[in-house]
């Protein structure tokens, strides 16, 4: 996810080799976001787990995307409860009922990878199990309008209206985004939307 729009130079399609390449860091941070779960647990300091997510990346050739990104300080994203994303990881201690997104950008060879994904500690709320798995089904909602001819305002609205039908809003202020050589690139993928609006998708692009 990423704040606010830079101007729009519209989707690169990436070519055979390049998708190939962007197989292998994604596989990578995949991996990075398993490692860094196996260690999740009451008690577990995010800082742990950014530690670990880390020490996976270098073992494996890759480097954190995010470390020194504008500034930011940490390997992983660690966005516990209310954090919408982009949480630091500090010494807070997780416990038991927390809900917890990671999400994991690596670089590998020139080319980027990106994963998030939730996770629950122990027992969590009626409340925040129901948010987890409404957000978790709102995203294959929204997978499942990704085909060649169709056009980002699909997306959106097929995430908007899953959404709100379960009585809940959309954040606005952060997006998905095409990623390759660089972290962020066009097109922006906003998670609402009209349906035959945007970018027209081709073969070839990619986007988280």
């Amino acid at each position: 996810d990423r704040p606010s729009p830079s101007p729009y130079t519209g989707p690169e399609v990436k070519d055979a080799e390049t998708i190939e390449r962007m197989r292998v860091a994604g596989r990578i941070a995949a991996n990075a976001m398993a490692a860094a779960a196996s260690v999740i647990a009451p008690g577990v300091t995010t800082d742990e787990v950014d530690r670990f997510g880390h020490e996976y990346l270098l073992d494996h050739g890759a480097y954190p995307s995010t470390l020194g990104y504008k500034g930011f300080p940490k390997s992983l994203c660690t966005s516990v409860n209310h954090v919408v994303c982009h949480g630091i990881p500090g010494d807070r201690k997780l416990k038991s009922g927390d809900i917890v997104n990671i999400d994991v950008t690596v670089i590998k060879d020139g080319f980027h990878g990106d994963s998030s994904r939730m996770f629950c500690i122990g027992a969590p709320s009626i409340q925040a199990r129901r948010l987890v798995d409404t957000a978790y089904a709102a995203m294959w909602k929204g997978i499942r309008a990704v085909r060649p001819g169709a056009r980002l305002g699909d997306i959106g609205q097929a995430i908007q209206e899953f959404t709100e039908r379960h009585h809940y809003s959309v954040v606005r202020e952060f997006c998905g985004h095409g990623i390759g050589r660089q972290f962020h690139e066009e097109p922006q993928v906003l998670h609402y939307g009209r349906a035959g609006t945007g970018a027209l998708l081709e073969p070839g692009m990619i986007f988280t």
